[in-house]
């Protein structure tokens, strides 16, 4: 080959390598570019607003879906980052159901952690102590984040969850619940009746000796009397030892508070000398002996405490002083006296003041 022919294929071989060369590096800044601003755009913050925004992933929800929503409410101006950057790691089929509060600064990269590790909003709920069921299903039936389905107390779904019980009342612990969105009235209560199971069993198994129940439902019961006698927490133990001593020495409770459970809607919020003498209602401990059928509210763990391990002592009788006390007596004569001092007429609270046996 002729030397001047081969200075221009060398040419040409040379040019061709250099312009390949700088198409190289052309296409590397391309890429360190791209990838710079995938980077930036990945780990800017979200377009959220002050207060933060809370989201929610529904069962069925894919990830695609959530990101399209967000990138429609203009929260996440670039879905397909978060997208690729999922099924490469594989965590696009990982998210979980559940509500989340999205804050202020975070990143794609957070997100997406936090949707994968299902640390979903959290709320809570109260049901006191001494309420009835009614009440707990109306109290939960408030909460906005909570899903209601039960009718009411006789709810068949309750029913089957308290058997083989027949009645549901008592028959459900009164503390403060942490749920999701998404939970239901039926959930919490059936977190609460578990709840209120182990706690009867716990005190049960240490419960005093030679108490006056054939059964943990009767120590249920009491405990249910106890709650709504209570208007100072350290009387609770003096007022299970009246009732326990009054039960041991065949005399009967004579306690308000099951008369007007025993009375439901029908009680105005005046107690008569009719309702006392009532012997239709099974509820009348005025006028049957024992316990009554079920337990009348919702006991809280002290309650429990205090009918299993009543504090000692001799009295049998007490009287609402007005103050949420009670005067307590060991004989009628005392009791009597002190019925005359405090309860001219009876208080609106309803609280006993037992009468001779």
């Amino acid at each position: 080959m002729p030397a001047r022919r081969l200075l221009r294929v060398a040419a040409a071989v040379t040019r061709w390598w250099r312009l390949a060369l700088l198409a190289l590096v052309l296409a590397a800044l391309l890429v360190l570019l791209v990838a710079r601003v995938a980077w930036e755009r990945w780990q800017a913050p979200l377009r959220l607003p002050e207060s933060g925004l809370l989201l929610t992933v529904y069962p069925g929800d894919s990830l695609r879906s959530v990101a399209e929503r967000l990138q429609a409410e203009g929260v996440l101006p670039h879905p397909e980052l978060l997208l690729l950057w999922a099924r490469y790691h594989r965590l696009d089929a990982r998210i979980r159901r559940g509500e989340y509060a999205l804050e202020p600064g975070l990143t794609a990269e957070s997100l997406l952690a936090l949707l994968v590790s299902g640390r979903v909003v959290q709320y809570q709920v109260t049901l006191p102590e001494g309420i009835v069921v009614a009440q707990a299903i109306a109290i939960l039936q408030r909460e906005n984040a909570l899903e209601s389905v039960l009718s009411g107390p006789d709810d068949a779904r309750l029913l089957q969850l308290v058997a083989p019980y027949e009645a549901v009342e008592g028959l459900f612990l009164p503390e403060t619940y942490r749920y999701e969105r998404g939970d239901s009235d039926l959930d919490i209560l059936r977190r609460a009746h578990r709840a209120l199971l182990e706690a009867l069993e716990q005190e049960w198994a240490i419960r005093d000796a030679d108490l006056p129940y054939a059964s943990p439902y009767e120590a249920l019961i009491m405990a249910s009397i106890i709650e709504r006698e209570t208007g100072v927490p350290e009387e609770r133990g003096e007022i299970a030892g009246v009732f326990v001593r009054r039960l041991q020495r065949g005399m009967r409770l004579q306690t308000d508070p099951t008369i007007i459970y025993g009375l439901g809607d029908a009680f105005d919020g005046n107690l008569r000398r009719s309702h006392l003498q009532d012997a239709d209602n099974l509820f009348n401990t005025y006028r049957h002996d024992g316990l009554p059928p079920t337990p009348i509210a919702l006991p809280g763990r002290a309650a429990l405490q205090a009918a299993l391990q009543p504090a000692a002592g001799e009295t049998l009788f007490f009287v609402a002083r007005g103050d949420g006390s009670h005067e307590f007596n060991t004989t009628l004569e005392g009791h009597e006296r002190a019925v005359r001092k405090y309860q001219l007429q009876r208080r609106e609270d309803y609280r006993s003041s037992p009468e001779s046996p």
